[in-house]
């Protein structure tokens, strides 16, 4: 009789402690799910940061090969940096897909495509504005541009020539990044007393860098250069209140933050005050 209770009172023992040890698991695996669910969607990546390596992180692995660039994300760096302008045919831009848009210039070969994304050509600015992107992830980004409307070469070439005037060209819009910097920063300290609304901290002329120039020093799809006081005169009447509505929502020719969903609210409006910034 006591070995009964015993081996009873064992078992009750044993239960409890597999109830547990599940318990704990499902609970662990909850939270995993729920960090999941929470991740973000994308990143923004401005001037000054290795935006070709985030966009491919931010990716993730099963997308690693999709733009044709062996281990780099080509559709990830195209989503961060390319879209806005190929897929809506901003400044002119060929949009992906549409093979009448692209004839002329796939029969150039991948070698020219590749160039001119690399370098610039025409409104096309080098490396899509983003001059922190390698010549390896540009050139993903691009495989990927043309995949629908070309055979894509295997990837890993590239012109010495073209990578040496695409180091040059980094080398000195990184120099220009520190000075605008330094300038933003003594004009910054000048207006200590002065209120500062809460995007005052966000770098505005690197986002316009990335995101904005292509139109906004072209004067593609009609939009307004920057520093044209006669393009801006009847705009800047509207109030600086609509210009950040039309950046954020869109207006016109003109995409919704540029294009880039992944923009905060604030960020879009520290792009538009260094924009318009030289006319006010």
């Amino acid at each position: 009789m006591k070995s009964s209770k015993l081996i009873m009172g064992c078992l009750a023992t044993l239960g409890l402690t597999v109830g547990a040890g599940t318990a704990m698991a499902q609970d662990d695996a909850e939270r995993e799910a729920i960090a999941e669910r929470l991740a973000p969607v994308g990143e923004l990546c401005v001037q000054g940061e290795d935006c070709g390596t985030m966009a491919a992180a931010s990716g993730g692995g099963s997308s690693a090969s999709s733009g044709g660039g062996g281990d780099i994300d080509g559709e990830g760096i195209y989503n961060n940096v390319c879209m806005a302008c190929h897929e809506t045919g901003a400044a002119g831009a060929p949009v992906r897909g549409n093979d009448e848009q692209w004839s002329a210039r796939t029969e150039k070969g991948f070698a020219t495509l590749l160039d001119h994304a690399i370098n610039g050509f025409n409104a096309m600015p080098a490396k899509g504005g983003n001059p922190n992107l390698s010549d390896a992830e540009v050139e993903a980004a691009v495989a990927y541009l043309v995949e629908p409307v070309m055979e894509v070469p295997a990837q890993g070439g590239g012109d010495a020539a073209a990578t040496e005037e695409a180091s040059s060209t980094e080398t000195a819009a990184s120099e220009q990044a520190s000075a605008a910097e330094d300038t933003a920063a003594d004009s910054t300290n000048e207006s200590q007393a002065a209120a500062e609304p809460a995007h005052a901290g966000i770098d505005g002329a690197a986002i316009y860098n990335q995101i904005c120039m292509a139109c906004h020093e072209t004067g593609a799809a009609g939009a307004p250069v920057r520093g044209n006081a006669e393009q801006w005169s009847a705009r800047l009447e509207q109030g600086v209140e609509t210009l950040y509505d039309h950046s954020i929502n869109g207006f016109n020719a003109m995409p919704a933050k540029g294009g880039n969903p992944n923009l905060s609210d604030d960020e879009v409006k520290a792009a538009t005050d260094y924009l318009i910034e030289p006319v006010q």
